[in-house]
């Protein structure tokens, strides 16, 4: 086949030129002058005629919907899901920090394409974007309205897969992400007059940092795996909830001497599962209605949390029929139906009910979202009702008590970093006979100046232990002293009482002997 000439090159290459410079002429006259409503005609019919034809099926993701106020949930988990999977393929990408998010997340650039292989089938995704129809420059200063969408393409024979399995697998993969690069959030409660506006939300927030962690909390090696195990099977066990009709949520009642690690133990939870805190004050809510309110504007994956409850609300002796204590008042007015007065001035009485509490955490609305901890600490657990604690509402019971020794290891491993030391034995012998908060423990091996080596704050602290043994000794003592002195004083009081009755039987009987 001989070579066309130049000459015939050139004046194809002309000629398919004028032809495209015609068509675009053309194709811009119509787009001015002809009607909107006629084109979106024309291509509504094309598009029907090219589908008998074209063997592919196209979905689109938009990243608004409706009034444009609340971006779509969908749109984010498929914008995740890429930013994971697709990342290393595509070859123009954005880096953003999207809100709520604590690293730096790369996606996809607009009109940048990937593929993506599900069971079988590929697909193909594209960021595309639209301008709105109807607004121009020479109507409006205001620029015209970007909608940035999605756009999925597969070939039909694979439409039950993609329609029934790969769309749900996308957006289930897309929040798991969004869960995982997302900033965790410790909330609080705002008083009820603080938040006049519907829109304006009921808690107040900021960034959870807290470094509190299992590996670092003095306690028992036994008892730590045992609440580790207890939380991972609870946040693995969603199908298991629905299968067995209860809400997927469970209650832990955190309870010992102040200064235990309660707080610090709710901070570890959190840290382990990766979920939210809700930090519930009791005191600033003002009614049952306002509690379901809080309550349904938590979110799934968090832990809502009410610290020290023996003091926020009156439930001592709640039930219980006091006998020959009971005043009329306490009679008619029943403690269920009370709530301790805040001391702040400016603020109301709470008119929060034990009922309405219980409701809260176990009943109908407690359903609401899903995968959530419920948490109650306190220093004294025999005032709670026991209506409050009952298992199903505080399922799992922790008792936070003094230091032990396994305890006291992990302690001196965190802040002296040492595992083992000739003084251990002096100390494990002492911690036997004295008992010891894990914050005082803590506090006594805290270095407090350059010059404090760990053999200068082990001393310190063996020193600290025989002082508070010597302190325990002198106090039982005086306890030993009082209930002696108290003894002799009932001795005293009952041989005063003898001679009165011996008194008493001697004037009796020189009466019957005149008469």
């Amino acid at each position: 086949m001989m070579p066309l000439p130049s000459s015939t090159m050139t004046q194809m290459w002309a000629t398919m030129g004028s032809t495209i410079a015609s068509f675009m002429f053309v194709w811009a006259i119509i787009r001015q002058y002809c009607p909107y409503e006629l084109r979106r005609f024309f291509e509504k019919y094309s598009h029907r005629i090219m589908g008998y034809f074209y063997p592919y099926i196209k979905i689109s993701i938009h990243e608004f919907t409706g009034d444009r106020l609340k971006r779509s949930e969908a749109y984010s988990a498929v914008e995740a899901y890429l930013s994971n999977n697709t990342s290393k393929s595509a070859k123009r990408l954005k880096a953003e920090m999207v809100k709520d998010s604590s690293n730096l997340v790369l996606s996809m650039d607009e009109y940048e394409r990937v593929t993506d292989d599900f069971q079988g089938a590929k697909v193909w995704w594209v960021l595309s974007k639209s301008v709105s129809p109807g607004r121009s420059m020479s109507m409006s200063y205001y620029p015209e309205q970007e909608k940035r969408f999605y756009k999925l393409t597969f070939h039909k024979k694979y439409r039950d897969v993609i329609t029934e399995s790969y769309l749900d697998h996308v957006v289930r993969e897309g929040k798991e992400i969004r869960v995982r690069n997302r900033q965790r959030k410790l909330y609080t409660n705002s008083p009820g007059y603080k938040w006049p506006s519907y829109k304006q939300t009921m808690w107040s927030h900021i960034v959870f940092e807290h470094p509190a962690t299992f590996e670092t909390m003095a306690l028992e090696p036994e008892k730590k795996r045992e609440i580790i195990e207890d939380l991972v099977t609870f946040s693995k066990s969603k199908d298991f909830y629905a299968r067995i009709g209860k809400a997927w949520k469970r209650g832990y009642l955190l309870y010992g001497p102040p200064g235990t690690g309660k707080s610090t133990m709710i901070a570890a939870m959190a840290n382990l599962l990766g979920y939210d805190v809700y930090d519930l004050e009791l005191t600033a809510v003002k009614d049952n209605t306002e509690l379901r309110k809080l309550l349904i504007e938590t979110t799934s994956k968090s832990i809502i949390v009410i610290e020290d409850i023996d003091c926020s609300l009156d439930l001592t002796g709640q039930r219980k029929k006091k006998a020959d204590k009971s005043s009329l008042e306490d009679e008619t007015k029943s403690s269920k139906e009370r709530i301790k007065e805040p001391k702040e001035e400016g603020q109301g009485s709470s008119k929060v009910t034990l009922s309405g509490l219980l409701n809260f955490i176990d009943g109908l609305w407690s359903a609401c979202g899903g995968e959530r901890l419920v948490v109650f600490t306190t220093n004294y657990v025999e005032k709670l009702d026991p209506a409050l604690i009952r298992r199903g509402r505080m399922d799992k019971h922790i008792e936070l008590s003094f230091c032990s020794f396994d305890g006291f290891k992990v302690l001196a491993k965190n802040y002296l970093k040492l595992e083992t030391h000739q003084m251990f034995d002096t100390i494990q012998r002492l911690m036997g006979e004295v008992k010891m908060t894990p914050a005082d423990v803590a506090e006594n091996l805290m270095p407090k100046s350059p010059q404090d080596d760990p053999e200068r704050c082990l001393s310190n602290f063996i020193q600290a232990l025989e002082e508070a043994k010597e302190e325990a000794a002198k106090k039982t003592a005086e306890e030993i002293k009082e209930i002696g002195a108290a003894k002799e004083d009932d001795d005293d009081v009952q041989t005063q009482e003898n001679k009165d009755v011996e008194v008493q039987s001697d004037l009796v009987g020189n009466a019957n002997v005149s008469l």
